[in-house]
């Protein structure tokens, strides 16, 4: 199985979400993670989509996303071309005696502790999908008691921008 990661300019209208999710459900495709922002470009959204498949059906999910009214315009996000970071938020249950390990391990990853209870720390980190997976990893052990995820999200490096998709 490949993965993808597109990122998408839509119209910022009504309806266009579910338009797009609504065209990964109608085919059976998986939507690994999927995160919508504004851009800076009044009307103008962009959905950064995370899907898995074997190539032919990677391919389909653009040819598809293309067909769409509201899609302006798909750039595939490749390793290395672009900038993909996701954020966790973690709730970890830590006794007082673990509460500087915890810590510590926060701070290697350059992670920032945004809230302390007596028996918890939320910490918020920002990264690449392995760095985030191995920060889970290690506090596993200590007790994660909440967590979320945004899901990816990136831009192509380099000095375009979004003006090069929008038509006048």
């Amino acid at each position: 199985m490949s993965r993808i990661v597109l990122s998408i300019l839509v119209d910022n209208t009504a309806g266009v979400l579910s338009r797009v999710a609504g065209l990964f459900s109608r085919r059976g495709y998986s939507i690994d993670s999927l995160t919508v922002g504004e851009t800076q470009e009044s009307g103008i959204s962009r959905m950064t989509v995370v899907a898995s498949g074997d190539n032919q059906i990677l391919e389909q999910i653009g040819k598809q996303l293309s067909k769409l009214e509201d899609v302006r315009e798909i750039k595939e996000l490749k390793q290395g071309g672009s900038v993909c970071r996701e954020l966790v938020l973690i709730k970890v249950h830590v006794e007082e005696a673990d509460r500087q390990s915890v810590i510590a391990i926060a701070d290697i990853f350059r992670a920032k502790i945004v809230d302390v209870a007596k028996d918890s720390l939320m910490v918020e980190l920002t990264g690449n999908q392995a760095k985030i997976d191995a920060f889970i990893k290690l506090l596993d052990d200590f007790g994660i008691l909440e967590m979320v995820r945004t899901g990816a999200t990136g831009l192509e490096r380099g000095s375009g921008d979004i003006a090069d998709y929008i038509d006048d």
